[in-house]
């Protein structure tokens, strides 16, 4: 019988079937693995498996042997393991940025990183639809392009949209472009963001890429090198709650004890903290945004604003306000 057209490829194919068709439970046979190649239409006798199975060894490919009644073969180490891939698969599910098309296929090349019985588990892991996800389809172009004007040192240009009450896409300054130099993707409050300097305000800002439309990259060179220099990324994503903007004010607030948990975790351990019975207070630079004085109207009497007077005023009033939408 002549050669097929696939028999240069067997060592490929034979490297396919081991880590699509076997892990620690699932091993096959010599008999097995030809039978496997003869239906890429390729032949293969025992002798010529056993070599290539060394082979595959000597690449990297973790081939295990079992030997009880039959002589078995399998992967006993793929690329990822079931638990890293599963927490990839939660990772992509649960991104709100990342549209339900596209998070389904991006866990279809996640499954294909593992054998077909543990992509079978992968699968009954799936349950994307029905969450919360970014309906903009432009978002991976947008993060590519991004990425192509950060290395090409260019500035890029893009409309930006709010949604409406009637669920609709309304275009900011009217359908303007923004001309934005990019700097840095951050992701935030489950949300992907481009910071960028806008030449016009002459300041930093950060954009959500998946309220960009039309995005290209612009002739001009980027500007705000200095100023994005002097920026802490870390400390920024601490500042800006829910990444709204608004005054920057170094605020001292009064916790009780029981929240220091929380406090550490939204403002990092370099804050300095001042004990006492009870409670304990520090102070941290802080955006004044609608998410900001949320987030202290949240706990109720176990966060108080004590300085500056005009911030705790402000909270006050906003208490004020919503106890009065319930009388």
């Amino acid at each position: 019988m002549p050669k097929s057209s696939n028999q240069k490829l067997k060592l490929l194919y034979l490297s396919k079937i081991f880590l699509e068709n076997t892990d620690a439970t699932h091993a096959l046979t010599v008999s097995e693995l030809i039978n496997e190649l003869a239906k890429y239409e390729i032949r293969a006798e025992r002798k010529s498996v056993y070599d290539d199975i060394e082979m595959l060894r000597v690449f990297g490919i973790d081939i295990k042997v079992i030997r009880d009644k039959q002589v078995r073969y399998y992967v006993g180490r793929h690329s990822f393991e079931l638990a890293e891939l599963k927490l990839l698969v939660d990772a992509v599910q649960s991104s709100k940025f990342i549209t339900e098309k596209k998070s389904n296929t991006l866990i279809k090349k996640l499954e294909g990183l593992s054998s077909k019985y543990d992509a079978a588990q992968l699968h009954r892991h799936v349950t994307v639809s029905g969450r919360l996800k970014a309906e903009n389809e432009e978002i991976f172009c947008n993060v590519d392009m991004i990425h192509k004007a950060m290395s090409a040192n260019r500035r890029i240009c893009f409309r930006y949209f709010d949604w409406s009450p009637e669920i609709k896409r309304v275009l900011r300054r009217d359908g303007a472009f923004y001309k934005i130099s990019p700097w840095a993707l951050i992701w935030e409050d489950e949300n992907y963001y481009m910071i960028g300097y806008d030449a016009d305000a002459q300041s930093l800002k950060h954009y959500r890429i998946d309220k960009m439309l039309e995005l290209y990259v612009d002739t001009e060179m980027r500007e705000g090198k200095r100023e994005f220099e002097t920026l802490d990324l870390t400390q920024y994503s601490k500042q800006v709650f829910g990444m709204y903007a608004g005054e920057a004010c170094h605020v001292r607030l009064s916790c009780d004890n029981s929240l220091a948990g929380v406090v550490i975790d939204r403002f990092g351990r370099e804050i300095v903290i001042a004990k006492g019975e009870e409670r304990f207070e520090f102070t941290a630079k802080v955006m004044l945004s609608p998410n900001f004085y949320s987030w202290v109207l949240g706990f109720g009497n176990k966060v108080r604003v004590v300085s500056p007077s005009y911030v705790s005023d402000r909270v006050a009033e906003l208490a004020e306000e919503t106890l009065a939408q319930y009388k």
